[in-house]
């Protein structure tokens, strides 16, 4: 009869997705994923595999918790210029109670151009989020806040790359402000 794991799967691979988050995969060893798990390598070998399927977890687990904040932008009743403002302000402030920056991106800038896998998976997520401006632009135009004439996939991708901009800015030394005045800027465009 097997033993009963002695730690939370869910918790230790938080603190993976965490360590990835803020080192990137290659910087990030196994005794790293040891010391910051707090569970034994052969522990993260019988649970999750190697470090690549760790690191695949750690981004679909990163994906799930994205997408349940997401899910919550999209079911506010709040005028909808002001729900696309929210999904950027739920990225300048998510630093607060999150690593700096996003997992996906930092992934597609480290490995998409090595590691199909991580290209694909690491678009689909993207994708995802343009679908979510893409919704949210449609209801405005289905109540009349946004212009019909606006096309909902090109304003989309276009709010989608400024998201992206911003959640790599977000790791550098600008100012909340000067950010703030970013997605100021960029939400102009559904005037």
């Amino acid at each position: 009869m097997g033993r009963n794991k002695a730690f939370d799967e869910k918790e230790v691979l938080k603190k993976a997705m965490e360590l990835f988050w803020v080192q990137g995969y290659e910087k990030t060893s196994l005794q790293d994923l040891v010391d910051h798990m707090g569970i034994h390598r052969r522990s993260i070998y019988d649970t999750f595999g190697d470090k690549r399927s760790l690191f695949l977890m750690s981004l679909a687990y990163y994906e799930e918790i994205l997408t349940q904040d997401m899910k919550k932008l999209m079911n506010v009743t709040v005028p909808i210029k002001q729900a696309i403002k929210e999904v950027f302000l739920f990225t300048l402030n998510a630093a607060e109670y999150y690593p700096k920056g996003c997992l996906a991106v930092n992934a597609t800038v480290e490995l998409s151009l090595l590691d199909k896998e991580i290209a694909n998976i690491t678009t689909e997520m993207f994708k995802k989020t343009e679908r979510l401006f893409r919704y949210l632009v449609l209801k405005g135009q289905a109540s009349g806040e946004l212009s019909k004439e606006i096309d909902p996939d090109i304003l989309s991708r276009f709010l989608h790359n400024n998201l992206l901009g911003l959640r790599v800015l977000i790791k550098t030394n600008y100012s909340k402000e000067e950010l703030e005045s970013i997605v100021e800027v960029t939400l102009s465009v559904l005037d």
